[in-house]
């Protein structure tokens, strides 16, 4: 009972700590704890919206598993790398006329410079992978080949962990780097230069440029992500499938993991969540302060 309580108090007490109180330190009244508020403002997750959502990650496995797929066709000799060229010249093309034809419903007007800036700045980046393909070639001679293998394998799990999956946009980020760099390493053991050069003009359209029209397919229209997150992940499962058995072993446990069952945890987890809010929060300013900093 507080001082408050009994039949002789004539003082009631205030939740402040400027003013001197007849009250303990610690005395809180009997209306203290109805302003508790449990899981304010709490988020409710619907599971089949967080597997969508998920199927970035998904289908980010997905396109790793894509690329080791490719090198290891050309690792051994199953695939032209004149063949590749030609169909990744015209699904670049297909590719980018749909991220443009999406453009048009929020940017009508497109003018034919910002094209041909386009296709000057592919043609500077083919151009110069070219010409030092036969350096890059030759770049890990010194290394083992135990070593190339690990450092890509560790340089293609740093670009899975530090993917802008929010917005998924790498342009000049961490993710893009280190997923080129682990290209440069694997082209680098491929049996001739325009091997070498085939790899490294494929590493950019699925590793940068497959993301932006992604993202731009969610923006524009969202009812078409899912079916282009599933047809990757089909296609990783199934070329990897072709070349590594127990690699697709891998790949189809991760995607059921990260895809299916986190989403699970997730959804189910929330229900036990238990936050509270209540008058021993922090004080929060919601005055504009910024006339202040001047």
């Amino acid at each position: 009972m507080g001082p408050d309580d009994g039949p002789g108090t004539v003082v009631a007490w205030r939740k402040i700590l400027w003013e001197r109180q007849p009250f303990p330190d610690n005395y809180v009244n009997h209306c203290f704890m109805e302003e508790l508020r449990r899981n304010k403002g709490l988020r409710q997750y619907r599971y089949w919206a967080v597997v969508r959502e998920a199927g970035l990650v998904g289908q980010q496995l997905s396109c790793v598993a894509i690329f080791i797929t490719l090198w290891l066709y050309m690792e051994e000799g199953l695939l032209f790398p004149g063949t590749i060229l030609v169909v990744s010249l015209a699904t670049l093309l297909m590719g980018y006329g749909l991220y443009r034809a999406l453009g048009l419903r929020v940017e009508p007007v497109l003018s034919h410079r910002t094209c041909l800036a386009d296709l000057q700045r592919a043609t500077i980046y083919l151009a110069f992978i070219f010409c030092i393909s036969p350096v890059l070639k030759r770049l890990t001679e010194s290394l083992s080949t135990d070593t190339v293998y690990a450092m890509s394998a560790l340089m293609l799990l740093a670009h899975l962990v530090s993917f802008p999956y929010t917005h998924p946009s790498p342009t000049e980020s961490l993710s893009l780097n280190v997923a080129l760099f682990a290209s440069v390493c694997l082209a680098s053991r491929l049996p001739g230069t325009l091997d070498t050069f085939t790899m490294l003009s494929c590493a950019p359209m699925i590793f940068a440029l497959w993301p932006c029209l992604l993202r731009r397919v969610k923006d524009r229209v969202p009812c078409h992500f899912a079916v282009g997150c599933a047809g990757v992940c089909a296609a990783g499962v199934g070329g990897l499938a072709s070349r590594w058995p127990g690699g697709v072993v891998l790949l189809v446990l991760a995607l059921v993991f990260v895809i299916l069952l986190c989403p699970w945890l997730l959804v189910r987890l929330q229900r036990d969540k238990d936050n509270i809010h209540g008058p021993w929060d922090e004080a929060e300013i919601h005055e504009d302060l910024s006339r202040f900093l001047h």
